[in-house]
């Protein structure tokens, strides 16, 4: 039996799943083989009403990576919400630059908590290489105000992750630690929840050695 083979068989299995159990044990045997050929399919998972066989694509796709961004973006359109937000999820996890304005928008404005969260922490593990060198420090310079927009959020939860998006992003952009290292300091002694003054002492401890 080829790869091809399995693969097509895996994706029929998917198919005619008529269960959620089946949907989800379908979903996670295709996404284990990483093959560009289950794309398409694991896509299509995302739209369904099953969190649990979207998790196992969201982390299929995420396994599969580069590949995935154009298609994915090219079918956003008329996606249903649900599969926006874990083609957010997605995109946050692969960390290509061409999906980095639909991140931004995501991380600022969505209205689920969880797709901001998502966004957030996946804005500071951009790969910039992937990036025409003249437009690297104009984004990145885009990144860091929308996270420390983020900062605010109403919700701490993203909050924390936008800490998380802060300290990847200081380590990556050197040019950016004073400036990250004094925002988190403000942020620390005034956010009123425990869990961000904690977690902004952790990306302090590892940011300012």
């Amino acid at each position: 039996m080829t790869e091809a083979t399995t693969i097509k068989e895996l994706i029929q299995a998917v198919d005619r799943a008529d269960s959620a159990d089946e949907l989800l044990d379908a979903v996670e045997n295709l996404s284990e083989k990483k093959h560009k050929d289950a794309i398409p399919t694991l896509i299509e998972v995302l739209g369904f009403n099953n969190p649990g066989a979207a998790v196992a694509a969201v982390e299929g796709l995420i396994e599969i990576g580069e590949p995935v961004v154009p298609i994915l973006l090219e079918q956003l359109d008329g996606y249903n919400y649900g599969a926006r937000a874990w083609a957010t999820r997605v995109f946050a996890g692969i960390g290509d630059p061409r999906a980095l304005d639909l991140l931004l928008s995501a991380a600022s404005s969505d209205f689920s908590l969880s797709v901001r969260r998502a966004a957030a922490k996946g804005l500071g593990i951009i790969r910039w290489s992937k990036l025409p060198e003249q437009e690297i420090l104009p984004a990145q310079t885009q990144v860091l105000k929308t996270l420390f927009q983020v900062s605010e959020d109403p919700e701490w939860v993203v909050r924390y992750a936008a800490v998380l998006g802060l300290q990847s992003l200081a380590l990556i952009v050197p040019n950016f630690k004073a400036e990250v290292v004094e925002f988190l300091k403000k942020l620390g002694n005034n956010d009123a929840e425990l869990a961000i003054r904690s977690r902004v002492q952790m990306a302090l401890n590892v940011l300012v050695q």
